[in-house]
């Protein structure tokens, strides 16, 4: 059994109570991001996730000059396929790893957006990212774990005798991470994945999603080496009523345009199709599993809405399930994160002792 492992996103697009009223919105900023980020590392989470969509401000430099402000958490940042020249995304990434201590683990993500995408100068399709993403994932891993020159011939990659220096402080290399849920995301995660992260879904999908994965990954001699995840919103207030009222209020201002937007922009991703599928079904899948959030975020929009107590014994279906490693974000983000490590990280903790890297 893996110990519980629990992150945080940092917000670089801002913040809000109230998704589509001006007056709830907050500019991102550095003051944010510090605020945001020391409240997670006080709360005791161990990793922060730095998105990358075109709203986000610039994830590495953000990173970098973050892990520079701060004493601990370390780092989730995405390498996407195509973007960087996978030698310099080797050498970019190692030298993160060895200036602070270790404190930088990688996000595989291919796109959820064709139209971003393509916004961007990125000209394969998706299926062509994957295969890009595989090859320079290999590419990665070869550069760090070979002490001599790499050559590499791929569909989309030729490299003849790189070096990088320098190697990793991590071995064998920083970990890898995965959230997607098309049939290619999950084969990328069976052939490199530490971590695969589903967002939001019934415990049953759950349970049958990480049984296939595990299936794809042993035939690659990785069945116990991949582990798994849930990408999840919470809000936690003192009463269950106080919580409802809250995640009502944060999309009760979205304008029917700004919930198109959402929907038509992400319509290729098959994790966005997924919780589109699960919004359509009803507000609640589960017991303070609450769909609403899905209306006007891409993405993981899937909350956990409830007391501590029901926080917590949501979060506990998902560890008994199997999950290890928790990717969690709430509004306002510091405030968030600071409630949840008052009130449901010391409940998790009692019922978890053995497992919990947090003190």
């Amino acid at each position: 059994m893996r110990n519980l492992e629990f992150g945080w996103f940092l917000p670089t697009a801002g913040d809000t109570t109230a998704y589509g009223l001006a007056s709830a919105q907050v500019a991102p900023s550095l003051p944010l991001f510090d605020r945001v980020v020391a409240a997670a590392e006080a709360a005791g989470f161990e990793y922060m996730l730095v998105p990358v969509q075109t709203a986000c401000w610039e994830a590495w430099i953000s990173s970098a000059l973050m892990v520079g402000r701060s004493k601990s958490i370390r780092m989730l940042v995405a390498a996407r396929p195509s973007y960087i020249n996978p030698v310099l995304l080797a050498k970019m990434i190692a030298t993160f790893d060895q200036l602070s201590g270790g404190r930088i683990c990688i996000n595989l993500i291919a796109g959820q957006s064709e139209q971003e995408n393509a916004s961007e100068g990125i000209r394969w399709g998706k299926e062509e990212r994957y295969e890009i993403m595989d090859e320079e994932v290999s590419i990665l891993k070869a550069l760090w774990t070979t002490r001599g020159p790499v050559t590499f011939e791929g569909k989309f990659h030729q490299l003849k005798g790189a070096q990088i220096r320098p190697y990793p402080l991590q071995q064998p290399h920083p970990r890898f991470y995965l959230g997607g849920g098309s049939r290619q995301a999950w084969e990328i995660s069976a052939r490199h994945s530490d971590v695969h992260l589903f967002w939001g879904d019934t415990y049953d999908r759950i349970r049958a999603n990480m049984a296939e994965i595990r299936g794809m990954a042993a035939r690659h001699g990785r069945e116990k080496d991949i582990g798994f995840g849930m990408r999840l919103q919470v809000v936690c207030r003192p009463t269950e009523a106080e919580a409802w009222e809250f995640a009502h209020e944060l999309v009760a201002h979205a304008s029917e345009s700004q919930k198109a937007f959402v929907k038509e922009r992400f319509a290729a991703s098959e994790a966005n199709r997924r919780v589109r599928e699960l919004a359509a079904q009803g507000e609640v899948i589960e017991r303070n599993l609450w769909t609403g959030i899905t209306q006007v975020r891409p993405g993981a929009g899937i909350a956990v809405v409830g007391t501590p107590e029901q926080c917590a014994d949501t979060l506990q279906d998902f560890i008994d399930l199997g999950c290890h490693s928790f990717c969690l974000s709430g509004y306002l983000h510091d405030e968030e994160a600071e409630r949840f490590g008052k009130w449901v990280m010391p409940i998790l903790r009692e019922r978890n002792r053995e497992r919990m890297l947090a003190a």
